[in-house]
C-alpha cells in the first residue's frame, strides 16, 4: 500500500510511509559523511509536485531545501538542529497536502 500523502528515503535506502516528526527526526539523527547523507521526503507519486530534502555537511549541520514547482516556491538553509528541522519540514509538507 503506498504512502498516504509523503514518503521518506534516505541514501541508505531506510524508507517510511508518512513518517512523524520523530520518526523524521530519527532519520536526520542516522545521517553520516559515509554511506548516509542525505534523506528525500516527497509524494509517493510517480510526478511528485514538491520534494524537501536534508543532507549532511561536512563542515557540520545540515542543508535543507525545499521546493514545490507548483508554488514556484524554492527555498534552502542551513541549520544544526535536528529536532527544528524536523518540525519544519512537517509543518512544511502539512501545508503542500491542504491544496
Amino acid at each position: 500500500m503506498p504512502a498516504s500523502y509523503y514518503r521518506a528515503e534516505s541514501e541508505n535506502g531506510d524508507g517510511i510511509d508518512d513518517p512523524s516528526e520523530d520518526a523524521l527526526f530519527m532519520m536526520i539523527d542516522d545521517l553520516n559523511h559515509t554511506d548516509n547523507t542525505f534523506v528525500v521526503i516527497q509524494p509517493d507519486s510517480e510526478d511528485p509536485a514538491w520534494f524537501t530534502s536534508v543532507a549532511v555537511l561536512e563542515q557540520g549541520g545540515y542543508e535543507v531545501e525545499w521546493r514545490d514547482m507548483s508554488r514556484h516556491d524554492h527555498e534552502l538553509a542551513i541549520h544544526r538542529d535536528i529536532g527544528r528541522i524536523a518540525k519544519d519540514l512537517t509543518i512544511w509538507m502539512a501545508g503542500r497536502n491542504r491544496g
